[in-house]
């Protein structure tokens, strides 16, 4: 378990690695969901973000937790505890960011990626919702 891959329509890949060390349980969880697609959207408040509302349900705790990100990470809302207002969203930051409440961090884009991503978030933030399929990363390239 290394990682993971964003998959567009054009079957562009962009890949990430999980934050084995920060985040274990988080990865195990979000590495079991997988694979999945969803429409992400971009953030309104929350900087250079794009997100999803009804993400794979992690059962899991806060680690890692956090409002403050850096680009090219990904955060994801647990389910606890309660009174977290993210439960069940998730985001990738392609920019600058900051989150309204605290996610876990889990992964980060692989730098050779970074303008795929960034070249994806502008995209959703210019033409609206973008269908994503996010599968396991089998080897170093897909």
């Amino acid at each position: 378990m290394k990682g993971f891959i964003v998959r567009l329509k054009d079957n562009t890949v962009i890949r990430f690695n999980y934050y084995l060390q920060d985040a274990p349980h988080t990865c195990a969880a979000f590495d079991k969901a997988l694979p999945f697609s969803n429409s992400f959207m971009h953030a309104r408040v929350s900087g250079q973000e794009i997100w999803i509302d009804d993400a794979p349900e992690l059962d899991v705790i806060q680690e890692n937790a956090s409002v403050f990100t850096e680009p090219g990470e990904v955060v994801i809302g647990p389910l606890k505890p309660a009174r977290t207002m993210t439960a069940k969203c998730m985001g990738i930051y392609y920019g600058p960011g900051k989150g309204l409440d605290c996610c876990n961090i889990f992964a980060r884009v692989w730098p050779e990626d970074a303008t795929l991503l960034e070249q994806l978030g502008n995209r959703v933030w210019k033409e609206g919702l973008q269908e994503l399929r996010f599968e396991r990363l089998v080897d170093d390239n897909h």
